[in-house]
């Protein structure tokens, strides 16, 4: 089936503001449902009513929990706004409801059984992930340039809402990175005598046309296969996937008897609150993190009790 021309430009739109790939399937999968929701009309013969028709069935009929209205909206707004340049105005329609959870946080122990029963570049990227308070795309994405193995510190780039920020790297994960990285470039060598190499981000190819062949812009964790990038369409190989990362968590969670919901973003959770548990800082934790709003860090606060400023029960006064 052709593509449709409209969902082209909207596309074109997406990447000439430098979203990422993910953003992009993101708003065109919304915008799709939000034209086969009204029939199939174009979105030029609707307006704010249809969008805030659609945008309450999401909640009332659809289920749909606060984030993935959020996304809708940033969706149809991004459509309206910047695409079609036609303001929806104020939009009145039924907001999700979210009660605040809690993180799932793991105790150091915890986090060692679960390393017990992992290997290879699994158990390298969760030790990462709790060790610098990673996501797991984050590491996934890393390159050789990112690692200072010297100053045991990594770069993520461009990590959520577009931003670079700087962390530590534990101690006990340098070495068996540098034997990743070690074999990552020479697979990087194989690759360049086939004229290919790692996918590269925006239109760097064009601009420098031999850096797939330098060793700083390898992935650490490649992937087993080459692929077409999705911006030039060129053969180049990109990075792990992270549902391998998830596949090999779950059997060694299970396998540990942990009763707790776990999954690789779990270990982010619990590396903020082994640092706050150590004393430090919560503005220097946000930095680590890369969160925007102190507010968001501080949820942290409440994993540990630490909110409630040394109050003793009163059944232990008895």
């Amino acid at each position: 089936m052709a593509p449709s021309p409209f969902l082209e430009s909207v596309r074109a739109e997406i990447r000439l503001r430098g979203y990422s790939i993910r953003t992009e399937k993101s708003y065109l999968y919304w915008i799709k449902r939000f034209i086969l929701f009204n029939n199939k009309k174009h979105p030029s013969e609707m307006g704010p009513a249809e969008v805030k028709n659609f945008l309450s069935w999401l909640v009332t009929n659809g289920h749909a929990a606060v984030n993935t209205q959020k996304v809708a909206l940033n969706a149809l707004v991004f459509l309206y706004h910047q695409v079609m340049r036609i303001e929806l105005g104020e939009l009145n329609f039924t907001l999700a409801t979210k009660q605040r959870q809690l993180p799932v946080v793991l105790s150091s122990d915890e986090v060692r059984r679960i390393l017990l029963h992992m290997s290879g570049k699994a158990k390298l990227v969760i030790k990462m992930l709790y060790g610098s308070g990673l996501r797991v795309n984050e590491c996934l994405r890393l390159r050789v340039q990112d690692i200072n193995l010297q100053t045991l510190s990594l770069t993520v780039r461009d990590g959520k809402a577009n931003k670079d920020r700087q962390t530590l790297l534990a101690q006990s994960c340098a070495a068996p990175l540098s034997g990743y990285i070690e074999q990552a470039i020479a697979l990087q060598q194989r690759d360049n005598q086939l004229g290919i190499g790692p996918s590269l981000p925006n239109a760097l190819s064009k601009k420098y046309p031999n850096a797939f062949r330098s060793p700083g812009w390898m992935f650490i964790f490649p992937s087993s296969s080459l692929c077409p990038h999705p911006l030039t369409g060129e053969l180049c190989r990109h990075h792990l996937h992270d549902t391998g990362i998830r596949k090999a968590l779950q059997p060694a969670v299970k396998k540990s008897a942990i009763n707790k919901k776990v999954n690789c973003h779990t270990f982010r959770h619990s590396f903020v609150t082994q640092l706050l548990l150590q004393g430090r800082d919560i503005r220097t934790v946000q930095e680590l993190l890369g969160h925007n709003d102190l507010r968001t860090t501080q949820i942290y606060t409440h994993v540990l009790g630490q909110h409630y400023a040394g109050t003793v029960s009163p059944m232990d006064l008895l």
